[in-house]
């Protein structure tokens, strides 16, 4: 334990290192020429929604597949559901709370996920939901006394170095990540929010994959070789998120037809696959999701697809380390990642102090993948420089900067529950 905390304590020295060595010039970043989203590989143009859907879209899935994330595992035949406790009387008596334990019945040796739900009592008929993972668990989410301290290995927690010892949570970790998740608010506007630890599904460190689900599915366990274009920690978060929406789909309270998946920083990478991977997410929402998330990789502005596959191989496939200063090698960029959410609606978030994120490179995922939308008649940012900061804009495709660093806060819920209310209405 005191080995990963030594290693965990050096990436972040390292990181720290990084990101004042990173390039914030944008004189410096050179010209962009990107992949064409509308043109297969055999250079043929794509220019109906038809042969986007049948041709194109699968064309640039199995691109991402191979260079960026893996191909995730499909949905297994052992999936089992159970609710391990009800509360009728949550958040002071505004929601029901239920506690769901997803796990593999012919896979015991993953440990299974611990899912947290909360459903507005006064809603009526059932509630659209949000779904998302956490970085610190349910007991992190919530600041309710009665939520179980989650059990598994855990990062150090940067803000608080008693929330977490020995890579587990104590009781000073309860609530640490409340403010990035209103409960109340999210309940008030009449959504459930679905929420699970994303450790359950992969401890997030190298050799975390070991006591996951990718060892668990994985015919060699534990002494896997991972190949390229086989799936990285990315791929199994977003797999977990599958599995959420699995349950929700099950529950009669739950409107899953209307769920939208979300995350933040490294989790809004995941929620961009898991939207792009499975289009039961009606809508997707990335919250400063930086490099291998919404910023296009070609520019070369704050973290870097070299900086990350560096400290975080085990995110990706192990091809994606080929691309290590050598971006423009690549056949797919980020725009044509948030072209795969089309038609379905899709809210890009930056933050104005979030410069490792690069925020324009995020902006302009959204304006390049507009031409995609446009297939289906569906407007998208509807700007062509980016917004001022705290000016929403978009329709299908939606974008801010918020006032800030690097985080979740209640201005940008509000825009993700108008969002969400504006396409369900």
């Amino acid at each position: 334990m005191k080995l990963s905390i030594l290693l965990l304590a050096l990436i972040a020295s390292v990181s720290f290192a990084q990101q004042n060595a990173a390039n914030y010039d944008e004189a410096k970043v050179g010209d962009v020429v990107l992949p064409e989203v509308l043109k297969t590989t055999g250079g043929g143009a794509i220019t109906t929604a038809r042969e986007w859907t049948e041709q194109r879209r699968p064309e640039v899935l199995a691109l991402f597949q191979d260079h960026v994330y893996g191909r995730i595992q499909p949905k297994p035949d052992d999936l089992k559901f159970e609710v391990t406790a009800t509360k009728a009387d949550a958040l002071g008596g505004k929601a029901t709370r239920k506690f769901i334990h997803i796990s593999l019945s012919n896979h015991p040796q993953w440990k299974g996920l611990d899912v947290m739900l909360h459903v507005p009592n006064d809603a009526k008929g059932k509630a659209p939901v949000f779904a998302g993972l956490s970085f610190n668990g349910n007991h992190a989410v919530s600041t309710e006394k009665d939520v179980p301290i989650n059990d598994r290995w855990m990062r150090p927690n940067a803000k608080n170095d008693k929330a977490v010892k020995d890579n587990r949570a104590t009781e000073e970790s309860r609530g640490v990540e409340s403010s990035r998740w209103p409960l109340e608010m999210i309940i008030g506007r009449g959504f459930a929010v679905a929420t699970a630890y994303y450790g359950d599904i992969e401890p997030d460190h190298a050799d975390g994959w070991k006591d996951g689900v990718r060892a668990a599915l994985s015919p060699d366990g534990a002494s896997t070789v991972w190949k390229d274009g086989e799936w990285g920690a990315i791929g199994a978060w977003s797999w977990g998120l599958s599995r959420i929406l699995d349950y929700l789909e099950t529950d009669k309270d739950v409107d899953a037809s209307k769920a939208a998946v979300i995350g933040h920083s490294r989790l809004g990478k995941t929620s961009l696959w898991a939207g792009s991977s499975d289009s039961r997410f009606a809508i997707v929402i990335s919250n400063d999701s930086g490099e291998g998330g919404a910023a296009l990789m070609r520019r070369n502005i704050g973290e870097t697809t070299a900086i990350i596959t560096k400290a975080f191989p085990h995110w990706f496939t192990p091809k994606y380390r080929s691309y290590a200063g050598n971006a423009n090698a690549c056949p797919v960029d980020q725009h044509m990642l948030i072209a795969l959410m089309a038609p379905r609606p899709v809210y890009i978030a930056s933050a104005s102090e979030d410069n490792w994120a690069d925020q324009k490179g995020e902006f302009l995922s959204g304006s390049h993948a507009a031409p995609v939308y446009a297939l289906f008649g569906k407007k998208g940012l509807g700007v062509s420089e980016p917004p001022a900061i705290d000016q929403p804009v978009g329709d299908f495709i939606a974008y801010h900067n918020r006032t800030g660093k690097h985080d979740v806060t209640d201005y940008d819920w509000l825009q993700y529950l108008k969002f969400a209310a504006r396409h369900w209405k």
